[in-house]
């Protein structure tokens, strides 16, 4: 991949283009994460709203109806359904490993099979997650496994 940078004074905003042969997997991924960026996404802890880059958030998990983003430092509640955080994270390297569950696959640090086709995942803050035998094959399928 080769990266030129044109500056233009006259430009009232920034605008990207990406030039390819073909729109592969990693372009995609490229293109989604261009979209992404500067989306924030909103957690809420001790009374006060926080925003969060989403690539700040390790793992976002449901509990008794409730969404919350984990981070490295803390827990965030969000007003957000899982379903509806999954559509605003699409291409961004969330995937679901569970009904309850979306993991973002650039804070994994190993992935481990498990009995009965589950994945265990390690992530960087030394966390385990499982990703269970329905969402296994699709996980397996994106990573290359």
């Amino acid at each position: 991949m080769r990266i030129q940078l044109h500056t233009d004074p006259s430009l009232e905003e920034t605008v990207v283009t990406v030039a390819c042969p073909a729109l592969d997997d990693a372009t995609a991924r490229l293109l989604a994460s261009l979209q992404a960026f500067g989306r924030k996404l909103t957690g809420q802890a001790d009374g006060q709203a926080y925003l969060l880059d989403p690539e700040e958030v390790f793992y976002i998990d449901t509990v008794d109806k409730l969404v919350f983003l984990y981070t490295r430092q803390a827990v965030y509640e969000s007003p957000l359904r899982l379903y509806e955080l999954e559509e605003r994270l699409a291409g961004c390297g969330f995937l679901r490993a569970g009904k309850s569950c979306l993991v973002n696959l650039d804070r994994v640090r190993s992935i481990r099979p498990e009995l009965g086709g589950r994945l265990q995942l390690t992530m960087e803050s030394g966390e385990r997650l499982f990703v269970s035998r329905q969402y296994a094959p699709a996980f397996k399928q994106i990573l290359g496994l």
